[in-house]
């Protein structure tokens, strides 16, 4: 029994609860935390990991049952932060081998006496299991994720192969790609782009940020980022500039903060303390604490705007933690702004909403604050603010009473600035409460929530709510942000998460009837390598967006099996350009260095996502023969594309606009010149391949005229050979059919057609304008297959059609049997 009063200390009882004892014998007469553990390698022994006086304070141990106490160790590494840590596990086969996880994790193995540091991967420890069976696996649940030891903890696996980190809240500036930024619990802040154009999203696409774990980051310029700022708790805040690397302390009033009751500071600041970035005043940030602060010099100087906007219970703002240790380091203070939110459609209207459920507008720059907390809102803390981006005197709140054991969703909505409230919350499941709200920037009244338990969607402005999980894990939402028709989700456990393309939502508005696809958000031309075939989750790798035009389908019923759902990709001419089915090709065999087989269209009920990948239709190839090269289609270039889903003779078109990367220079000429060649090179390798194809099957005839040609007719069977021999001889300059795998390359040499790969694959490349020397080598290229080309026609119009005259002048028989043996 924790934090003081007559009851505190250890209780026993040996008859399943019925009757309690209380064994405090040897403990001290004032205590507050108490963790214990019980060895199963001795019942007699007892653990306690006691919060009291310093010098009383640290490990007890009973070695009679909680008869009585004596104290071993006082450790600070054990004891200290009482209020955040306290916990202690037994071995459980070695009566004198315990842990305290503390900060650090810490091991004795002579019965509590001394203590010893095991170095882990993240030095805040909370849980621990130890294997019953076999106590040198280990289980550890620290601030950084989880880790596992086989060896006692000599060694711990790796927790960079865990989507675990916990995020306070989330921005996104507007870049191509867009960063995202935010503080993430016992770790930096941090920056990480949103996608690649590699395999997946990982550590060399992050940097850390500004200020620390709590911090929300904002910048100066969202579509060129130089200066960062970014909090800390206690009210730290630095401003860092990205080329440099270096940060600065911007501090309205320097000051440590730490252990200092809040009520004797000049300012009080909530752990996750606001730092916002106006929308109308480049360089003007706002830092709140219980007063918000403007400067509007980055950080070098500040004024206060505003009177206190809490209700400044002084009560409320003494030390932390407790009972007897002060927890100072900032996360207990009370009473402080915990959101702020500038308008972004009215220059000068700000909001705030505090930790202790008071929210005020100012609509004059913060000359003046009116309190419009809603009638009848009890004390919580205003999670998050929303001001529509629609209709300036529309603004969402979302509260949370989860402290008070309250698990009710206290969201509000306004349409003339706070004067009046109404409660959005129909539809939240029991248990679950919203802890942010964001109005779609495109589609009025269409609301995104961010819950304890998951994401939500309002079709009609908050009214009714929807829980859509889709393949997000069950984890509480702390923070929501729209950029580039895409949603961004901070969550505390499962890191970033992106929802891709917004569309869908916004054109459905939460009705679906019969076949439709959905027009995507104009889309940016730039590849990754998220192919289909890749698994959904590689250790320690983000997943990037699904590689192309994202496209998303609602099918009412499944599709049957006599029938065929297609998908088509046409140009601005209205050529077909790629198709796609939800049958799949039984004719297709795979083979080394063959094509890959085609998509198949999901075709379920239901809504669906299917990506275009910019690319054309596949070249065919030389069935069975390895060729070191890409058979795909080549990317498009930008412009404008249609899409059409066709079912039953049921039709659903949309267009596709494909965007330039921002960060190229290309002009259209470069596009034109470059779409051509890549247009003429696939000719050129289409061309090959059919004419290997052709003549091989002119081989196989040789060859079976070869084997049943009668005694007697050998200008016949010379005929053949010879032309079978010019055959082999020509194709030998085309592809080269000793290669079986990639590492065959180097030990023979690639002819004409892998060539011709070569060179389309230095052409499709995401810098359309092409060089000097691909121009060059395809001259070169183009005059080598033209004379291949000539032989080819020669070998169809004097070799073949000169034997199929030869055969014919000698009236050979359609049917030939071989004489019999002697």
């Amino acid at each position: 029994v924790e934090s003081g009063g007559p009851g505190c200390g250890i209780w026993k009882s040996v008859d399943m609860g019925e009757t309690w004892v209380k064994i405090n014998n040897g403990l001290p007469a004032e205590m507050g935390k108490i963790g214990v553990s019980v060895s199963p390698a001795n019942p007699e022994r007892v653990y306690a990991i006691v919060e009291a006086e310093k010098s009383k304070a640290g490990l007890y141990r009973s070695d009679n049952g909680g008869k009585s106490w004596q104290h071993l160790s006082s450790d600070a590494n054990i004891t200290s932060r009482s209020w955040y840590y306290m916990e202690i596990l037994a071995d459980p086969r070695q009566a004198d081998v315990v842990y305290v996880l503390n900060s650090p994790l810490m091991k004795s193995i002579d019965g509590g006496k001394t203590f010893t540091v095991i170095p882990v991967g993240h030095i805040d420890t909370h849980d621990l299991w130890i294997n019953p069976e076999d106590t040198q696996q280990m289980i550890l649940g620290d601030d950084g994720g989880a880790e596992i030891t086989f060896n006692g903890g000599r060694t711990w696996s790796s927790q960079n192969n865990q989507p675990t980190a916990q995020f306070y809240r989330v921005n996104v500036d507007k870049q191509f790609p867009y960063h995202i930024y935010g503080g993430q619990q016992d770790n930096s802040s941090i920056i990480i782009a949103s996608r690649n154009n590699g395999r997946g999203i990982t550590e060399k696409d992050w940097r850390e940020g500004p200020g620390c774990e709590s911090a929300w980051v904002t910048f100066d310029r969202p579509e060129d980022p130089r200066v960062l700022f970014g909090g800390c708790y206690q009210g730290y805040i630095d401003a860092m500039d990205i080329q440099t690397g270096e940060s600065k302390d911007i501090m309205s009033y320097p000051s440590l903060n730490l252990a200092v009751p809040p009520r004797d500071m000049k300012y009080r600041f909530n752990w996750n303390a606001p730092i916002v970035a106006s929308l109308h005043e480049p360089g003007t940030i706002y830092h709140a604490g219980n007063v918000v602060l403007r400067s509007r010099d980055k950080g070098m100087s500040w004024e206060r705007i505003s009177p206190d906007l809490t209700r400044n219970e002084t009560d409320k703002q003494g030390p932390g933690g407790g009972p007897l240790t002060n927890e100072g380091a900032g996360a207990e203070n009370y009473n402080t702004i915990y959101y702020l939110a500038e308008s972004p459609l009215e220059p000068g209207v700000l909001y705030t909403g505090s930790d202790c459920g008071l929210v005020h507008v100012s609509r004059d720059f913060g000359k003046s604050w009116q309190n419009i907390t809603p009638e009848g809102l009890p004390e919580c803390s205003i999670h998050a603010i929303e001001v529509s981006p629609h209709d300036p005197g529309t603004v969402y709140i979302a509260g949370t009473r989860f402290k008070f054991n309250d698990f009710g969703s206290y969201t509000y909505k306004s349409t003339d600035y706070g004067k009046r409230w109404e409660r959005i919350a129909t539809g939240i499941r029991e248990a679950d409460y919203l802890k942010v709200v964001r109005e779609d920037p495109v589609t009025r009244g269409l609301l995104y929530g961010g819950a304890e338990r998951g994401f939500y969607v309002s079709f009609n402005g908050g009214m009714h709510w929807h829980h859509l999980p889709l393949n997000l894990p069950s984890v509480p939402i702390t923070d929501l942000m729209v950029r580039d028709n895409d949603l961004v989700a901070a969550t505390a456990g499962r890191a970033f998460w992106i929802l891709d393309d917004l569309s869908p939502l916004q054109q459905s508005a939460g009705k679906l009837s019969g076949m439709q696809l959905y027009t995507p958000k104009p889309t940016v031309l730039f590849s990754s390598y998220q192919a289909p075939w890749l698994p959904d989750f590689i250790p320690g790798v983000g997943k990037n967006p699904d590689n192309g035009v994202i496209l998303t389908y609602y099918l009412p019923e499944p599709v049957d099996s006599s029938s065929e759902l297609t998908l088509e990709i046409l140009d601005e001419a209205g050529r077909v350009i790629r198709s796609y089915s939800h049958k799949k090709d039984d004719n297709y065999k795979a083979y080394p260095g063959g094509p890959r087989p085609k998509q198949v269209l999901p075709a379920t009920k239901g809504m669906h996502r299917f990506a275009w990948d910019f690319r054309t239709e596949g070249l065919p190839d030389i069935p069975g023969v390895f060729v070191y090269a890409n058979y795909a289609g080549y990317r498009v270039a930008p412009g404008q594309y249609k899409a059409r889903l066709s079912y039953r003779g049921e039709v659903s078109e949309v267009d596709i606009r494909l965007v330039q990367d921002p960060r190229l220079e290309a002009n259209a000429a470069d596009w034109a010149a470059q779409q051509s060649l890549l247009e003429q090179v696939g000719k050129h390798i289409s061309d090959m391949h059919r004419s290997v194809n052709a003549l091989r099957v002119v081989r196989k005839q040789l060859e079976q005229v070869r084997e049943t040609t009668a005694e007697g007719q050998s200008d016949i069977t010379q005929a053949a050979d010879k032309l079978l021999e010019q055959i082999k001889d020509w194709e030998k300059e085309i592809v080269e059919t000793r290669q079986g795998n990639f590492q065959d390359v180097i030990n023979w040499p690639s002819k004409l057609n892998a060539e011709f790969f070569d060179l389309r694959s230095k052409l499709d490349v995401h810098d359309p304008r092409v060089t000097q020397g691909v121009r060059a080598r395809l001259k070169d290229l183009e005059a080598t297959w033209a004379v291949m080309k000539t032989t080819y026609v020669q070998l169809l119009e004097d070799g073949v059609a000169g034997f199929n005259r030869m055969y014919s002048e000698r009236k050979m028989p359609v049917l030939n049997v071989p004489a019999a043996d002697k």
